[in-house]
């Protein structure tokens, strides 16, 4: 706004990958404000901005978003200095915002107005505290000094199909019609309080006209509300076609006003197959157009790129890449989902020969092998010292979470107004363990409790969630089973969850600071089995070292027997350990709850789903678990 600094507050990168990111309300301490599109970001103020180097999730964004015009992984506008010249250059470059909602509510004497409507001003005239900026009432009529400050109305609008929008006060109180005194009423917002829901009285001065917003809250209340408008309020924009979306009542920072949908990578060293696809999607505008292998060896001659990126490989190897890609890429192709990220990894993990190290990648294994305590448990045991994971934002959904396995299910809602070149990204630094189970010990297993009551439970529970959530959606038929993870993702799954539980006490993280990567067998590679629990918190840059020392042979052995043995009891017990879902319940849990395997939503890679630990200690039936015996 002129006249005062643009500079209202901070939050940290990561936030606006999961929190606050294109699209979000964000909650600063005086007002509420919109993240805007991508298309008012500007990094050119800033001269040393540079992208994030990360091809293999560059080509990720690129297939899912389906648009090859994306070039770039960019981090936010940002640059040093603002605490040495508050009101310097640094201090004018950041993630352009709105306020939002567009009406405020006087705290003192309850006055209700549109932004634009005069009645409220803005003060942010100190640069060292954009915390103080806010918005006050010029005219407060129960105010003799001072400026009473006004707030953000409470209530907004949104549908499933990702707009949002203010509340139509002026039209609500009046019953969808206008004042018959005055073409602009001025309003109040009695917020009387109560036990039982909000209890909020909109009341028009001119007319006296008054009505409580409870009216529109509930099932019954949505009925009430008017028809979306379709407006990307982000973009300052309305959608030209007709919004069919269901419309709902929001409480300012209800937690499903906003998802992000993400895709993240960690940077490992690509190999043989795998980088040269990454190579080929990198470069496809260089052979979108190329119709049979022979115009490879011309191109080697002429075309720069091929010359010097794939002299590595023979014409034969990128000609097969090539109608890979081709063949991956057409608009009807039935096996649509998230791009495959965790093969590339999971064939460096498991490689008998571990790659060179380098600044973002450097893995160590025990000379001695894996513990002799442990031999039953794993099969093989990695530190790894330095990890960098690249994480993207392509979209966000409002009012219902991005599905983790089926990226169509939920719709998305756009970053910018027009065809983007780039998408948010952020880099973390960290480090970590990678733990392969034996393929026997996991192969034996599945066999045993496939045909059990208690797998078949957690596979009918999980077609009654898709059922409930998802078969209105599709189109051309429902498949309940599609993307069920296996019996072998469960097992590995909470495995994964009693580490980081026992590994929290111990290396000094928080539990909330870890994140967990399972590779599980797929239909192409049914022998995959490994876990990697790292750290990827931007103050954890570099390597503490505390996470991976817990992978030496002491330690290791101490953790895994006291995650194994924790495991074996609950204080929610019976409760926990009977916990089984039938129907009509849908929750994709069984013998897990807050008290023994749930963990922060940043953590878990499935939002605490599929964990069950009968089914890897024998707090049943000892035929379940993956260790009947504990070690």
């Amino acid at each position: 706004m002129a006249g005062y600094f643009r500079r209202v507050g901070s939050v940290r990168p990561s936030h606006l990958m999961f929190t606050t990111g294109v699209g979000a309300i964000v909650d600063l301490p005086n007002i509420s404000v919109l993240v805007r599109g991508l298309d008012e970001w500007n990094h050119a103020a800033v001269p040393d901005s540079e992208p994030i180097a990360e091809p293999r999730l560059l080509a990720a964004v690129r297939t899912l978003l389906n648009r090859k015009s994306i070039k770039e992984l960019r981090p936010a506008p940002w640059m040093e200095g603002t605490d040495q010249q508050p009101n310097g250059p640094a201090a004018k470059v950041g993630v352009p915002i709105t306020p939002f909602p567009g009406w405020l509510r006087c705290t003192v004497c309850d006055e209700l107005a549109p932004l634009d409507g005069g009645v409220f001003d803005f003060e942010n005239a100190k640069p060292r505290k954009p915390h103080e900026a806010r918005f006050f009432h010029k005219s407060c009529a129960r105010k003799k000094t001072g400026k009473p400050m006004a707030v953000a109305a409470r209530f907004v609008l949104a549908c499933t199909l990702g707009h949002l929008d203010d509340f139509p006060y002026a039209a609500f109180v009046h019953h969808g019609g206008a004042c018959p005194n005055a073409s602009h009423p001025r309003l109040r917002m009695d917020d009387r309080g109560g036990n039982l829901g909000a209890n909020v009285e909109i009341r028009c001065v001119p007319c006296g006209a008054r009505r409580n917003m409870k009216e529109v809250l509930g099932p019954r209340g949505a009925e009430k509300l008017p028809r979306c408008r379709g407006r990307w309020a982000h973009l300052g924009d309305f959608d030209k076609a007709a919004c069919k979306g269901e419309l709902k009542l929001l409480v300012l920072g209800a937690s499903n006003q906003w998802f992000a949908q993400t895709l993240s990578a960690l940077a490992v060293p690509p190999t043989g197959a795998s980088e040269l696809q990454a190579k080929v999607e990198q470069h496809w505008s260089t052979f979108e157009k190329v119709e049979n292998a022979a115009f490879l060896k011309f191109a080697r001659e002429v075309v720069p790129v091929v010359k010097r990126e794939f002299e590595r490989w023979s014409d034969e190897q990128i000609w097969a890449a090539v109608e890979r890609h081709r063949t991956g890429s057409k608009p009807d192709d039935d096996e649509k989902g998230y791009p495959d990220l965790h093969t590339p990894e999971w064939e460096i993990f498991s490689a008998g020969e571990l790659p060179p190290a380098t600044d973002d990648f450097t893995l160590r294994r025990d000379p001695n092998g894996v513990p002799g305590e442990l031999k039953e448990v794993y099969a093989d045991v990695i530190q790894a010292e330095r990890l960098r994971e690249v994480r993207a934002l392509v979209g966000f959904t409002r009012l219902d979470a991005p599905d983790p396995m089926d990226p169509e299910l939920v719709k998305r809602a756009p970053l910018s107004k027009g065809t983007p070149d780039w998408v948010p990204a952020s880099e973390v630094r960290g480090e970590g363990i990678f733990l392969r189970l034996p393929e026997d010990l996991l192969a034996e297993w599945e066999r045993r409790v496939d045909d059990t009551q208690c797998m078949e439970a957690h596979r009918e529970a999980y077609a009654r969630f898709r059922r409930s959530r998802y078969s209105g959606r599709l189109a051309g038929g429902f498949e309940p089973m599609k993307h069920w993870p296996g019996a072998r993702y469960l097992a590995l799954h909470t495995l994964s969850h009693l580490l980081i539980r026992t590994i929290a006490l111990e290396c000094g993280y928080s539990s909330a600071s870890l994140s967990e990567r399972i590779y599980a067998g797929t239909e192409t590679d049914p022998r995959r089995a490994g876990i990697l629990i790292y750290t990827a918190v931007p103050d954890a840059e570099g390597t503490l070292g505390g996470l991976v020392s817990l992978a030496e042979h002491d330690n290791l052995v101490r953790l895994t027997r006291r995650a194994l043995s924790d495991a074996m009891h609950c204080s929610s017990d019976p409760l926990c350990a009977e916990r089984l879902p039938h129907d009509p319940e849908e929750f994709l849990h069984g013998a897990a709850c807050h008290v023994c395997l749930f963990v922060s939503e940043t953590t878990c890679e499935r939002g605490n789903r599929f964990l069950d630990r009968r089914f890897v200690v024998p707090i049943d039936d000892p035929g379940l678990a993956l260790f009947p015996e504990l070690p």
